[in-house]
């Protein structure tokens, strides 16, 4: 065959590239790049909620990177916190900087309508409340729904408060782990409240307990025995039981199990702070009781301000970081040693058959990284 034959193929010419090169540069020129420490510094320091936003995302990154420079903000906004708090303790200016508020109750108990019910109460007062409600992960997807700010829709656009929903990412109890840390950052931005919701599951409130200063417990009147339904240890951590929905048909059983809570109460020991803790009730719905709630807050905080309670309990709060910073470090770097992630999946996949004791496989791997780690 020739090449003037027709049946000779033409070896045409190249396709242009799918990619606009001209677009791409103009892209990459523009690409926003990452906030320096102190630009995070900055821009927390002045109330900039986006740049709290962004740097809470950092504190919650898993990359090694983002850890890092979180670490350096997080320490930056502790040294200037504690240059604040020896300001005001300096002068005897008792309930000053900011008080720390758990919130907790089963699913149902209508936390979400009460923490805007006080939220609103508070920035009307001239209060900033920063509300940090950990939603639960799932054990599956790893996903969370997040839903908050939709159930707050009133205070999700108050100038003076802040919700972030945070996915619990499997922690213990559904407390997301970070939650210390963006506790720094919000009292770095100037909110004076905060409150931190748990996912109401019977197992946070111990880790909620250990990071606040004031422990509230909401319950519903006429959901069963009150006195059984709910765990002895979750009353015994509570400053105050409240008693959400107390209105229209329920206000008479919501009054008869004040009674109730405040009569268990009294049996258990007193707690060390000096504070009796109090049964109450409230109405989110119609806002009965929620400005009491507010005022036993503050009697408290003042209280505990007279005693030295509450500077204890805050540097009882700092040794629990130090030592799950700890626990943290080491669970990390357990992990990321090549020789441990090579193995774990063959020593899991031996323990799933039967054929490998878990703890002779556990202590065998224990004694592994110690030998690597000299």
């Amino acid at each position: 065959m020739t090449d003037k034959s027709a049946l000779n193929v033409m070896n045409g010419i190249d396709p242009p590239s799918p990619v606009n090169e001209e677009v791409a540069r103009k892209i990459r020129a523009h690409k926003p790049r990452g906030l320096t420490t102190q630009e995070y510094l900055e821009g927390i320091f002045a109330g900039n909620r986006t740049i709290l936003s962004k740097a809470i995302t950092l504190v919650e990154s898993s990359l090694t990177a983002h850890q890092a420079q979180g670490q350096e903000v997080i320490a930056e906004c502790l040294r200037r916190l504690t240059i604040y708090d020896l300001r005001f303790t300096n002068e005897g200016q008792a309930g000053q900087g900011s008080i720390r508020i758990g919130i907790t109750g089963v699913p149902g108990v209508g936390k979400s309508t009460f923490i805007e019910a006080l939220g609103k109460h508070l920035t009307a007062m001239g209060h900033k409340l920063a509300v940090l409600a950990v939603d639960p992960s799932s054990s599956r997807s790893k996903g969370s729904i997040l839903g908050d700010k939709t159930r707050m829709e009133e205070l999700s656009v108050d100038p003076d408060a802040f919700i972030r929903p945070s996915p619990s990412a499997g922690s213990l109890g559904g407390v997301a782990r970070k939650t210390r840390e963006t506790i720094v950052l919000c009292e770095a931005a100037g909110f004076d409240v905060i409150f931190i919701e748990t996912v109401g599951v019977g197992q946070s409130e111990t880790t909620v307990h250990s990071m606040v200063d004031f422990f509230l417990l909401l319950m519903l009147a006429g959901a069963g025995d009150e006195l059984q339904g709910i765990k002895r240890g979750i009353i015994e951590m509570a400053d105050a039981i409240v008693i959400n929905k107390a209105d229209g048909d329920n206000l008479a059983k919501a009054k008869t199990a004040r009674v109730e809570y405040a009569n268990a109460l009294h049996l258990f020991p007193p707690p060390g702070s000096g504070w009796t803790p109090v049964a109450d009730i409230c109405s989110s719905r119609t806002k009965m009781g929620i400005g009491h709630v507010w005022e036993l807050i503050m009697e408290h905080r003042r209280l505990t301000g007279e005693t030295g309670f509450f500077q204890q309990r805050r540097m009882e709060q700092n040794r629990q970081v130090f030592r799950e910073t700890i626990e943290e470090g080491l669970r990390r770097h357990f992990f990321s040693q090549k020789e441990i992630s090579r193995d774990l999946a063959s020593r899991e996949a031996e323990i799933m058959k039967g054929t490998l004791n878990p703890y002779q496989a556990a202590q065998e791997m224990l004694a592994r990284y110690f030998r690597n780690d000299k």
